[in-house]
């Protein structure tokens, strides 16, 4: 006796393809049935209601606003101009790896972790270093450039003047004793 030409897998395709045709003409029997063909234009109609969403009822013409369209903003509003930061940031060094280069600061003002290359310091730091700093963007976020040892500001020290009464101020007349008179003239004749 000879076998079957056909195999299991053929038979398997030929069930898969018979079962998407008769889904095929079941969806389309299915849009048949509901097709709206012949409804009335008013029927096909859809409204937005004052909220914004759509619906099949008119809106209530008691309920109309007028709007000018010179008042309507399509796109983005004009923003405020942004202020601008501070250029020179303080923080300190967390990280730093000398053989590879590069490193992390912790920001003072923010405490956000900034990378930081060899290439952007000016002086040699290490970790625990106080640094100022400055910020520049590039396409994988901040970096820190221009970075050296954040040197304290000296404290100035303030003169309080206070004035003297009158009487103080007034110059005084003193007469010079025998042994200043002397030293005196002893220096001028150096």
């Amino acid at each position: 006796m000879a076998k079957s030409q056909e195999t299991f897998s053929k038979k398997e395709k030929e069930k898969l393809k018979l079962k998407k045709r008769r889904e095929k003409e079941e969806k389309k029997a299915e849009r048949k049935a509901n097709s709206q063909k012949g409804l009335e234009l008013e029927e096909m109609f859809a409204y937005v209601d004052e909220n914004g969403n759509l619906t099949s009822t008119p809106p209530d013409p008691k309920k109309r606003k007028v709007i000018n369209a010179e008042d309507v903003n399509i796109g983005v509003g004009r923003q405020a101009p942004a202020e601008p930061e501070e250029v020179l940031r303080k923080g300190v060094v967390t990280f730093f790896n000398e053989s590879k280069g590069y490193g992390f600061i912790k920001d003072a003002k923010n405490q956000n972790g900034v990378f930081v290359h060899i290439n952007g310091l000016i002086d040699q730091v290490k970790e625990g270093d106080k640094v100022s700093f400055e910020i520049e963007m590039n396409h994988k976020g901040a970096n820190a450039v221009k970075v050296r040892f954040d040197i304290p500001e000296k404290v100035k020290p303030v003169a309080k003047v206070i004035e003297a009464p009158a009487a103080v101020v007034a110059p005084i007349e003193i007469e010079p004793t025998a042994e200043i008179a002397e030293e005196t003239k002893e220096e001028n004749k150096d």
